[in-house]
């Protein structure tokens, strides 16, 4: 268990160290988001089984995301550990700031690290999103969380909240920090190209991706941008993107005043390739044009891409077709995971597992029934793989 910079919320290492000739790295994450009672099915903290859904599943925060997936690797290790079909040996890490930018693992995995080098690591998940073919993705963009502020002052604000009557003649935060931030909306910071390597997959999958079925799964009637296949897929991966999670004002309730504070939590989603810093330096002179406002970075992490023949992808290819199903492979994910933390202590960051979820980070997350046992099979399946591909991968 990690000892670092804070106690807690702490990073859980553990190893099983066979002897064996291949090593390899299972991450996960026992965080979740925040969540009320309200508009929930069942309590989010306590869950409970929905047997009246189309499909039977598992109401709860953190069913889809990440902690099903989190107990169905344990099981799938535990299994093969009793039945005497684990080849390989293997890291755990185990980390609960996911959600907030991986500073401890991140910590943990630089320098000295007790972490042993792996041929991959592997981060279980329900990858059959929206009921389609599971997803194999190449990479993940980095991330940036942070915050705008203005607050009344010297530029027109006022101190302390008053009545809006005064809204004539004097300065509102909230309209300033919305006039900083509209300069940055709709892909204004810019986008990247696809490495060579990957443009053979974004092609493919232009041309199998179901728009129509996305859109039903994020709970959407359209898109914010026209466009075919291939022009929305592009903005949504190559694209730096900045969305605002939360727009607040204080004090509270505001109801007709002109606040002394507003406020507004940001993450900006980087793709891979692109330096953080140029990035950050661009959003920050940005909302420096206007006086009032201030930014605070939180945490930041780079994004990865990795080549398809990288260790771990072919493997995870071929449980998903040992399965009966072909996955639909992306050039990289558009959300972000740590990934570009292991690069000094494994070949490969991948994502994957059979099983369907959804509703991660929203109301009544869930996990199906049988998507939990699909899980487990295919890490099962995943792991057992590995001893015999080995040599490939070294002689490449």
């Amino acid at each position: 268990m990690d000892e670092g910079r804070h106690a807690f919320p702490p990073v859980v290492h553990a190893r099983i160290d066979l002897g064996a000739p291949v090593t390899l790295q299972l991450y996960n994450m026992y965080d979740v988001m925040p969540a009320d009672e309200s508009g929930w099915l069942l309590p989010p903290f306590r869950g409970g089984l929905d047997l009246d859904a189309p499909r039977p599943r598992y109401i709860g925060r953190g069913a889809e995301n990440n902690k099903g997936p989190l107990a169905a690797m344990l099981v799938a290790v535990r299994h093969l550990l009793e039945q005497g079909g684990l080849g390989v040996n293997l890291e755990l890490l185990i980390e609960g700031e996911e959600e907030s930018g991986s500073r401890n693992l991140r910590d943990y995995l630089r320098g000295d690290t007790p972490v042993r080098s792996a041929e991959a690591t592997l981060f279980p998940s329900l990858c059959e999103y929206a009921g389609g073919p599971p997803r194999v993705y190449y990479g993940f963009k980095g991330i940036v969380h942070g915050r705008v502020r203005v607050e009344g002052g010297a530029w027109g604000g006022p101190r302390q909240a008053i009545h809006s009557s005064n809204s004539p003649w004097i300065g509102n935060p909230c309209w300033e920090l919305i006039e900083a931030l509209a300069p940055l909306r709709d892909g204004a910071l810019g986008e990247v190209a696809l490495p060579a390597s990957l443009v053979p997959v974004f092609d493919q999958l232009a041309a199998s991706f179901e728009p129509e079925r996305e859109l039903e799964f994020r709970h959407t009637e359209r898109f914010s941008l026209p466009g075919d296949r291939a022009a929305l897929l592009h903005r949504l991966l190559c694209a730096h993107q900045l969305n605002l999670s939360e727009l607040t004002s204080h004090p509270l309730p505001g109801k007709a005043t002109i606040p002394a504070v507003a406020e507004a939590r940001f993450d900006l989603r980087v793709a891979p390739g692109a330096e953080i810093s140029q990035l950050l330096d661009r959003v920050a002179a940005v909302i420096r044009a206007r006086p009032a406002a201030a930014i605070q970075v939180d945490e930041c992490f780079p994004g990865i891409a990795f080549s398809p023949d990288a260790p771990g992808f072919l493997e995870l290819i071929a449980s998903y077709r040992a399965a009966g199903v072909e996955p639909l492979c992306w050039p990289w994910s558009p959300g972000a995971a740590p990934a570009h933390a292991f690069a000094g202590v494994s070949h490969a960051f991948v994502i994957g597992g059979l099983g369907r979820g959804g509703n991660a980070h929203g109301i009544d997350e869930y996990i199906e029934l049988d998507g939990i046992d699909r899980l487990v099979a295919s890490l099962t399946d995943w792991l057992a793989r590995f001893p015999s591909s080995f040599p490939s991968h070294r002689q490449s």
